[in-house]
């Protein structure tokens, strides 16, 4: 039978693509649900082209436009953030693919794990704030989290047949971002045009700010801890400026093993969605003779401090990772205003997280105050500079 997937957020960056994978492996998917935040006009002609079940419209204000335009077609139309948080818990629906971007896919990927769906997990947000509630409602429920990252995607693939050895140790590949290798005084003058030309990997506004202020390989760091239950120090970070090899893990007997594979995300995303099996593709292959050399380095901490700022949120515990995921969404979203500057993103996120009330195990419901209170905190810093 077709696995009946649900895609929270289709129209971005890896719910377009998903759907592409989908298309492609026709006899193995269909699409059940549909769901985007406001951008109503790609969602109107993916249903038409897909023809879901159902599709939700965050946007209330689009909700008419949606519904006139495929109340003919037979496919249910709903508007608000609690209609997706509801959708998921449809019987029709095997899998969720949760690709919206931030915090707004908590509650939903919540939902779905109490609805007893499996996680295609695109929202590292999810684990990154509320991580050891979400593996404990996965455990109780016998959900499986399959990762969509590539970097732990890589981790996920090595690691099978490896389930009963030991992990010493993950290295999560960066690409080191548009600006590797440049100083303080250059990262001074850069603008959003900069940072949004990302030299290897094709992304969402906010994900390819990340990765150029390296706070998305922080928000990896912390998600690898939850996913594959490690401690800090068994996750290190190594720059890697090909973006071929996707992830690496050592074993206690000192043994590596990588994952290799062009910078596609539509590799991972079918990974996620047809595990156990590897479905036969026309994605273009990997050629050693066009890749002659492999380099490594260190990612400069000094000048990106938001790598080290995730290490640090993790060793503290508690709200603190969603307190600098909350302060990181709003830095990143000034920034593509031009309301800041590139390197004001850490500052803010840092005196953010020293403003806010720690709490050492939070409730859900602290989660939800935590972020709103973090996004006054930081929203008040910025006003002030």
């Amino acid at each position: 039978m077709k696995k009946r997937i649900a895609i929270l957020g289709s129209t971005g960056s890896i719910g377009t693509q998903a759907l592409e994978v989908i298309k492609e492996q026709q006899n193995f998917f269909s699409v059940e649900v549909l769901t985007a935040g406001s951008n109503s006009d790609l969602l109107i002609k993916q249903a038409i082209e897909y023809k879901p079940n159902s599709v939700v419209i965050a946007d209330e204000n689009k909700y008419k436009q949606v519904f006139d335009a495929l109340d003919k077609l037979d496919i249910k139309v709903y508007a608000g953030q609690k209609a997706i948080e509801q959708i998921v818990e449809s019987t029709e629906i095997d899998i969720v693919l949760t690709a919206m971007v931030g915090f707004a896919g908590l509650i939903p990927t919540i939902n779905a794990i109490k609805a007893k769906k499996h996680i295609a997990l695109a929202n590292k947000e999810t684990l990154v704030v509320a991580g050891e509630i979400i593996q404990k409602l996965a455990l109780e429920n016998k959900v499986n989290i399959y990762p969509v990252d590539s970097e732990h995607s890589a981790i996920f693939q090595c690691l099978a047949g490896e389930f009963n050895n030991t992990v010493e140790k993950i290295y999560l590949t960066a690409s080191g971002g548009p600006f590797r290798g440049k100083d303080y005084e250059f990262l001074k003058t850069v603008k959003k045009e900069h940072a949004l030309k990302h030299p290897n990997w094709e992304m969402g506004a906010k994900i390819t700010i990340d990765s150029a202020t390296l706070m998305n390989k922080g928000l990896e760091v912390i998600e690898a801890k939850w996913l594959f239950g490690l401690s800090p120090s068994q996750i290190d970070v190594i720059v890697h400026p090909q973006s071929i090899i996707h992830s690496l893990v050592q074993f206690t007997d000192g043994s590596i093993k990588a994952q290799l594979g062009l910078p596609d995300m539509k590799l991972p995303i079918q990974h996620a969605l047809s595990y156990p099996n590897r479905l036969k593709t026309d994605f273009e292959r990997f050629n050693f003779l066009n890749y002659p050399e492999f380099t490594f380095e260190q990612p400069d901490r000094q000048n990106f401090k938001c790598l080290d700022i995730a290490y640090r949120a993790m060793d503290k515990g508690g709200n603190t990772a969603c307190v600098m995921n909350a302060a990181n969404e709003i830095a990143v979203s000034e920034f593509l205003k031009d309301k800041i500057s590139f390197l004001d993103i850490s500052e803010i996120i840092e005196e953010t997280i020293n403003t806010t009330y720690h709490i050492k195990t939070p409730s859900i419901d602290d989660y939800m105050k935590s972020d709103s209170e973090a996004r006054r905190i930081a929203q008040l810093i910025i006003k002030n500079k």
